[in-house]
């Protein structure tokens, strides 16, 4: 079968849409047309020269990375950078670039549940969750109709909260209406006042997926004009939201789980405040730079909070509540092209897809 990188950015969007994204990031297709036939697929944390070199060796003509070459804008392509420079590299390759970034730390099957993964952490919980990323739907349908439309609903997406799917309220009443001349009313005849049995519904959704919502209760519902509100919702989305908190199986000692944190994540070094004495059973983590959740994680009640990027300052704001740990940035997300190799796979298993071997962390250890 053939695939066109839209076929697989409108998948990648599906996992973690682009609306999850912060502000200030740049998670889209930075390089290449969307209607491209694609050959294969390279999982990267970063882009570099190296790495479009890497896939056009390896006959692939997208990338898909987690961190956005182009972060900030550019205003020229002269190759006066290393952002210049790859980008010039890839346009001439053909070789299209994609990035998935902070969209994909907020799912709570994104980047922080693979660092857990390693870790071996059970009963996960996202540590800050979104606001404002829910919106209600409330209309108002025939009773002999109301199932077929919450089914088309539920299809589309609607009434999921938590562990719990077909999430729905109703309420019995009457509605009335008068079709007027150019009216072409399923039920009721024009000029003649109306009375029917109707449900009033209410069903939650994620505000990305509003359009297909909507669709969806159009397409479904018998009248010509159907009657809805729509709400957005104050309510925190526990599926969705920055870092993640869980628990080992078994409390271990202060250093041994350092030696094991090590081994798990692959890591030369980890710098850390001083220990407390006390057993480590939750732990709270981010990839990347994630200090910001310094104070969920001690509202968490983790005994230990790994994240990276820690300016010396903000060591000190740990005061004693739990072991603040730094792995580096670059270690703390190296599984993602796992991760992105394992999304893809799920629905791209005829495409050729490739994990880089190109080490792209800047910093080195002696």
């Amino acid at each position: 079968m053939v695939y066109l990188l839209r076929d697989v950015i409108s998948y990648l969007e599906s996992v973690a849409p682009p609306s999850y994204q912060e502000s200030y990031d740049n998670a889209q297709l930075l390089v290449g047309n969307p209607e491209d036939e694609i050959t294969g697929i390279l999982c990267t944390l970063d882009v570099t020269e190296e790495v479009v070199a890497e896939a056009v060796d390896r006959g692939c003509n997208l990338i898909v990375a987690h961190h956005p070459i182009i972060f900030k804008g550019l205003k020229s392509l002269t190759g006066k950078n290393y952002v210049e420079r790859t980008v010039i590299k890839a346009i001439r390759a053909e070789v299209a670039i994609y990035a998935i970034h902070t969209n994909l730390d907020h799912v709570i099957h994104g980047v922080n549940a693979k660092i857990a993964e390693k870790i071996g952490l059970k009963n996960l919980q996202i540590l800050s969750p979104k606001k404002d990323v829910l919106t209600k739907l409330v209309t108002f349908v025939p009773q002999s109709d109301t199932e077929k439309i919450l089914n088309s609903l539920f299809e589309a997406g609607a009434g999921i909260i938590g562990d719990y799917k077909n999430c729905s309220f109703r309420v019995a009443g009457r509605g009335t209406f008068l079709p007027m001349e150019n009216a072409n009313p399923a039920v009721g005849e024009v000029g003649k006042l109306e009375e029917e049995l109707e449900n009033r519904i209410e069903v939650m959704f994620p505000t990305h997926l509003q359009k297909k919502i909507v669709t969806a209760l159009k397409q479904s519902h018998p009248y010509e004009e159907v009657a809805y509100y729509l709400h957005q919702i104050a309510n925190e989305n526990q599926e969705v939201g920055a870092g993640m908190v869980g628990e080992l199986e078994v409390e271990m000692e202060e250093k041994d789980f350092f030696v094991y944190l090590k081994q798990q994540m692959n890591l030369q070094v980890v710098k850390h405040t001083h220990f407390l004495d006390k057993p480590i059973k939750k732990v709270a983590l981010c990839g990347g730079a994630g200090i910001f959740l310094l104070g969920n994680a001690k509202r968490a009640g983790a005994d230990v909070f790994i994240t990276s990027d820690v300016k010396y300052h903000e060591f000190f704001d740990a005061d004693k509540h739990l072991i603040l740990a730094d792995i580096g940035h670059y270690e703390s997300e190296f599984f993602t092209k796992e991760l992105l190799k394992n999304i893809l796979s799920q629905k791209f298993s005829n495409i050729a897809l490739y994990l880089s071997n190109v080490v792209t962390n800047p910093i080195s250890y002696l």
